[in-house]
């Protein structure tokens, strides 16, 4: 039985609420990569608000495919386009601090994103800095320990977690 992400969130967080706990938004994040003489690298892009280093990511929207709309932010957030695996390779948990000054569990859907192309001009260029590193250098520097964790264990064989 197929159950859509947006059914799937909202009777999580229904099941959540029933046993007392705040609900966990559903985001989706692509790990953009590419092979280069030096070995794999990993894109970082920095947050608009605090500058930290992150992955794009963002809401699925409509009835877009969690996938795809990983590429989408990947293109919005960073100027990148290539090969989106179907399949996430993990999943990662942080806090969302909301206007409201409230923080809003979030838990990540990560779907590697091989990268043929890196724009010059995209939508989000003025507000975020984009940088390649190596996968352990960017597990270094990303805040969240799981991300991390996918990160570096991503860099051992990225063909065959992107499979």
């Amino acid at each position: 039985m197929f159950i859509s992400h947006q059914k799937r969130n909202h009777l999580a967080e229904r099941i959540r609420r029933l046993f007392g706990a705040m609900p966990c938004r559903v985001q989706v994040a692509a790990l953009p990569w590419r092979r280069t003489a030096q070995g794999v690298e990993v894109m970082l892009i920095t947050s608009r608000d605090t500058g930290r280093w992150v992955i794009p990511k963002g809401w699925p929207e409509g009835q877009e495919d969690l996938y795809e709309a990983a590429a989408r932010e990947a293109a919005e957030e960073a100027g990148l386009s290539g090969s989106v695996s179907r399949f996430e390779i993990g999943r990662y948990y942080y806090g969302k601090r909301q206007p409201s000054g409230m923080e809003a569990r979030c838990e990540v859907l990560v779907f590697p994103m091989e990268i043929d192309q890196v724009a010059e001009k995209w939508p989000e260029r003025k507000k975020r800095k984009r940088k390649w590193f190596s996968p352990q250098a960017a597990a270094a520097v990303v805040r969240e320990r799981d991300l991390g964790e996918l990160i570096s264990a991503f860099g051992v064989n990225p063909r065959e977690s992107a499979a």
